[in-house]
């Protein structure tokens, strides 16, 4: 500017001064510039340009100088000449500051501002190309702010490439911006790559399954748009990566043929999805899917008829997908069922079920069954697998078909089974049938066979060994044998089974009790008596008292006193060591017996030490019977000394539940008071008050003793 055009004033000659002294200071400036602050733009204006002429490298005088003239016309219309002056200001400092980031932000806002978008296209490429790599990241924002604010698509996609070159982990933003302006094809692929990169990281916390779901929902609902990717290979792509997520991938890859048009092929999907999922959320998932879509493809082809008026194939068409919806909802029980098996092949219950399902179809019945029997590993199943063997014969059997029930009966006792009660139940089962049907040799023949001893023995319980090789040890077997010999076979036949029985230890109390009535129905007292002996032998308490219950009953009742002697020494036999629990009763048989056929005085010695052989909660009734028959063959005088060997008893009992329950005198007499019937145990009881609990049944002391 000419120097005629200065004004200066008196307050300014120290600022001149000073200026004139330090031409290159740029506080000395600062100071001249800060004290105008008031003046006129013209005079402000003119400042800074002295002293940028002076100092055209200061980044702070032309900040400064710049931001005061973008606020000398921040409120006139853009197409003031004024704001051209200010952009040829910007491009003057430019020429010194174009390595200076924060003077290309100001000067790109403020061409935005203006709306001159080409201009400020290029000023911000200036940008990039001006300033080293390092500070570019602080331009972007503002430059993709830029393109996003104008409806330039392809200006922002090409602007948006190069951003991804240095910001590549980005990608989602290019990615929602390309959906924004409906470039779906682009998106879809810029999705694809990152779904693809192992080490991408989102920006948005987003896991990799998820934006494979945004993809697959991208391409399922844009069929029509995308034209780069393989749709359906990409979601197929999905099934075999996430196992999981199934049932939603099996519905977006049928929506994707169903926008596509190509209804069949949806079709097609729907039935491979419920026909391969695994878990009952996805099978749902899918079903849900399926009916919904066929319900619409009714829906649709209805609302054309109303609209267009009906054609000749329209019923028929029509009748054709309402019969294919009523199906697929019929087929539901049968397809879940398929889920669960598929689940757990091996699951016993499902195959069941399974066959129940297809109640009234023999053909897929017997297809059932077949593929269960060659499915199902006996060692992983879960319920017992002899099962279905047995219900597939019982089939064929119910139709008449003897001979293939036979079969499947037959190949059943060749299965390797983990347990030989699964066996022994088919060859059980094997014999029935025939009994069914009056073969009762061809019956006993099987289970003969099932009995025999095979060529290498093994232990019941050894596991290491097949169960054919075990189940000569069975009793489910020996004992379905023995029932058949006593009502089909010979006593002798029978006799031999029961003695093979007892000679592999494998007998129960009551195989020996039927074994020695069966002999006494036959009149073979002794041998009888024989057997009795030998489950004695086998068996130790408590599981012995029911044979040797039996066995003296028997044979008192067969020789009363005949054998008077014999009978004692079964009888001390059965007490010696018998616990006292079971001594009662074997007591009272035993003293009934020297009553009737022997001498009283071994009776009453027999009740003497039945006092004290039971347990303390039936002493009292022991007393009780033993003053009652003393008194009845001696005497009412006799009894005396059994009262007081009672009350010694008794009050001995009554200490110890004192000490060790509490319980009081009163509390006791109330106990003994208890008919023998009521089944009291005393250690099952407490005192409180004048109440007794015992097992839970209040009872009222006679002697009111205040309780604990």
């Amino acid at each position: 500017m000419p120097d005629k055009e200065i004004a200066f004033e008196e307050d300014d000659l120290q600022f001149e001064e000073e200026i004139l002294r330090n031409p290159y200071s740029v506080k000395c400036w600062m100071r001249y510039i800060e004290s105008k602050l008031s003046a006129p733009a013209h005079t402000l204006n003119l400042i800074y340009e002295r002293a940028l002429k002076e100092l055209p490298g200061s980044y702070k005088l032309w900040y400064a100088y710049l931001k005061q003239r973008r606020k000398q016309v921040k409120r006139r219309c853009i197409t003031d000449p004024a704001f051209e002056e200010v952009n040829n200001c910007h491009e003057r400092a430019l020429v010194f500051m174009h390595k200076m980031p924060r003077i290309w932000l100001d000067y790109c806002q403020f061409l935005m501002d203006q709306c001159k978008v080409t201009r400020s296209r290029r000023t911000f490429d200036r940008a990039l190309r001006a300033l080293p790599i390092t500070q570019h990241h602080r331009i972007w924002p503002l430059y993709l702010r830029f393109v996003r604010a104008h409806p330039l698509p392809e200006t922002a996609v090409r602007v948006y490439r190069r951003y991804l070159k240095l910001c590549p982990e980005n990608a989602e933003e290019y990615i929602e911006y390309l959906r924004s302006i409906d470039r779906l094809d682009e998106s879809a692929s810029r999705l694809a790559a990152i779904v693809n990169q192992d080490d991408f990281v989102s920006k948005e916390g987003k896991s990799n399954y998820q934006l494979w779901q945004e993809l697959c929902t991208l391409l399922s609902q844009n069929p029509g748009s995308i034209r780069s990717l393989d749709s359906a290979a990409i979601i197929r792509g999905g099934l075999t990566r996430f196992t999981d997520q199934r049932g939603k991938l099996w519905c977006a890859l049928a929506e994707y043929h169903t926008r596509s048009g190509h209804f069949e092929k949806a079709r097609d999907v729907y039935e491979e999805a419920i026909q391969t999922v695994t878990t009952v959320r996805d099978f749902t998932h899918v079903f849900d899917s399926y009916a919904q879509f066929e319900e619409s493809i009714i829906a649709a082809k209805m609302e054309t008829i109303s609209e267009m008026g009906k054609e000749e194939d329209d019923d028929l068409d029509l009748e054709l997908r309402l019969a294919r919806f009523e199906k697929l909802i019929e087929r539901r029980p049968l397809l879940l069922n398929g889920v669960l098996l598929r689940q757990n092949p091996h699951n016993i219950h499902e195959w069941h079920k399974r066959v129940q399902l297809y109640e009234g179809k023999p053909r897929e019945i017997i297809n059932t069954y077949t593929e269960a029997v060659q499915t199902v590993k006996p060692e992983k199943a879960t319920g017992k697998p002899h099962t279905l063997w047995v219900a597939f014969a019982k089939f064929y059997e119910d139709n008449g078909q003897i001979d293939d029930a036979r079969t499947i009966l037959q190949r059943a006792t060749q299965v390797q089974y983990t347990h030989v009660d699964d066996l022994a139940s088919v060859w059980c089962q094997f014999g029935e049938v025939e009994l069914r049907h009056e073969n009762y040799e061809e019956a006993l023949t099987i289970l003969r066979k099932a009995t025999a001893v095979p060529a290498r023995k093994a232990e019941y319980f050894d596991s290491s060994e097949p169960v054919q090789n075990r189940l000569y040890k069975s009793l489910k077997v020996w004992s379905m044998l023995a029932d058949l010999e006593e009502s089909l076979g010979t006593f002798k036949s029978t006799k031999a089974v029961y003695d093979r029985i007892i000679d592999l230890r494998i007998a129960t109390p009551q195989i020996i009790i039927n074994y020695a009535l069966f002999l006494e129905e036959h009149n073979y007292y002794e041998e009888s008596f024989k057997a009795y002996e030998r489950g004695i032998a086998l068996f130790r308490w408590p599981n012995v008292y029911d044979i040797w219950s039996t066995y003296l009953s028997k044979f008192i009742a067969r020789y009363g006193g005949k054998k008077l002697e014999r009978a004692r020494d079964l009888f001390e036999q059965a007490l010696d060591g018998c616990p006292r629990k079971f001594a009662k009763n074997i007591f009272l048989l035993y003293a009934k017996l020297e009553e009737e056929h022997g001498l009283a005085r071994h009776a009453m010695a027999l009740y003497e030490r039945a006092t004290q052989a039971v347990e303390p909660a039936e002493q009292y009734e022991m007393f009780n019977i033993y003053i009652k028959r003393a008194a009845e063959i001696y005497g009412v005088t006799h009894t005396r000394s059994i009262y007081e060997r009672a009350i010694e008893v008794l009050n001995s009992l009554l200490l110890l539940l004192y000490s060790h329950y509490r319980i009081f005198p009163g509390c006791f007499y109330s106990i003994m008071q208890r008919p023998p019937q009521a089944g009291i145990k005393y250690g099952e009881v407490s005192c409180t008050g004048n109440i007794v609990m015992l097992k839970s049944h209040p009872v009222h002391c006679h002697i009111p003793c205040g309780g604990v």
